[in-house]
């Protein structure tokens, strides 16, 4: 172990799952991006779902971008976020398209456009009901109307986003609205869109049983290829891998204690009054990873008989009572991951990324 605790990643099993959610939706015509945000665009990571097919790249992220662009990557790279006014200037610069919503930043960006001699490919994000980014439907023929004044922005497509803020599910009905808004566009204006972007690793479920409407031509999958997840769902995608990613620790302590502290109990380092059962006297074991490594809410043990108890910024507690295997000092404890657990800890240097597939065995600290 070396110390660190140490994140696995399986270059083949991504690149797998990119090469199943590929195929599964150029059968139906859709486009599939990749979205690197989930990992912080580790370039090994980007370069598996490359190998898979993907046909572009995504993230919200502009320091991403630029280092992706910078690694050589030249894949058409959009904008998952809608850019800020301070840095139309890189967005242009380096990517091929963003999301947006508002007409004074699509005005600057198309400043920044004619300044560098670009034309930039823009995605109208349209809100059907999660309530994050978009315009309201009522607004989406009037907000196009206002591009075909600047001659450096290309509308190619009307977009959306699920599950991310509301929770609100894709359906044939909501993505259906999407489509039809398309339409009315492409009559209003007289153009033909590229892309109605319907959402992303949440959409699979309807392509899985037939319920995409048609005219939908994009996805932005990014859990799905992961971890072969969709926790909008509540479920595991069945025909991918589930464990490309492996969280390891090295175990520091093994005492019984009690299982509720012993004094008058006030706030943690975090603010949180904890609150404990009484389960009596227990075995546990600390491992070297705390609240500053990763968020505890986004791993699981692989051995199910473990339990989290709980995590200050640098220990992680966890109840061995009931495992049927030895746990020792210097042994190792391995976690998957949810998305919000990969979100986190591909993103800090206090945990070793270990690469194994397609690039061979390497590792690095960030």
């Amino acid at each position: 172990m070396q110390g660190s605790p140490i994140l696995e990643i399986d270059l083949d099993k991504i690149t797998f799952n990119t090469s199943q959610v590929v195929e599964r939706c150029h059968r139906k015509g859709i486009e599939v991006i990749g979205v690197t945000k989930g990992f912080s665009a580790i370039h090994q990571i980007v370069s598996a779902m490359v190998a898979g097919g993907i046909d572009g790249l995504a993230d919200s992220r502009m320091e991403n971008i630029v280092e992706l662009r910078e690694k050589g990557f030249t894949q058409p790279i959009t904008l998952l976020r809608i850019p800020r006014l301070s840095n139309v200037m890189k967005v242009v610069q380096y990517t091929d398209t963003s999301i947006n919503s508002e007409i004074s930043v699509i005005k600057a960006l198309a400043q920044a456009a004619k300044q560098l001699g670009k034309i930039h490919r823009i995605i109208l994000m349209v809100d059907v009901g999660d309530l994050r980014e978009g315009v309201l439907q009522e607004n989406v023929l009037d907000m196009a109307k206002r591009f075909t004044s600047f001659k450096e922005i290309k509308l190619i497509g009307l977009g959306t986003n699920m599950g991310c803020f509301g929770g609100i599910l894709p359906s044939s009905n909501n993505l259906g609205v999407l489509v039809e808004l398309g339409r009315a566009v492409e009559n209003e204006l007289n153009l033909k869109l590229e892309i109605i972007s319907g959402g992303g690793t949440s959409t699979l479920l309807l392509i899985e049983n037939e319920q995409v409407p048609a005219g939908v031509n994009q996805l932005r999958i990014g859990e799905g290829i992961l971890l072969g997840t969709d926790t909008t769902n509540n479920r595991k995608i069945p025909w991918l891998h589930h464990d490309a990613f492996h969280l390891r620790a090295e175990v520091i302590e093994v005492k019984s204690k009690p299982s509720v502290p012993t004094g008058i109990i006030g706030r943690d380092a975090f603010g949180n009054i904890p609150e404990f059962e009484d389960l009596g006297v227990r075995k546990r074991a600390i491992v070297s990873m705390g609240k500053q490594d990763v968020n505890i809410k986004g791993i699981h043990p692989v051995d199910e008989s473990l339990k989290i108890m709980g995590a200050s910024s640098d220990h992680l507690i966890i109840d061995i009572e009931d495992s049927e295997h030895e746990v020792k000092v210097g042994g190792v404890i391995a976690f998957s991951l949810a998305y919000s657990g990969l979100l986190s800890v591909s993103d800090s240097r206090y945990v070793r990324k270990l690469f194994k597939g397609n690039c061979g065995p390497t590792t690095n600290t960030t």
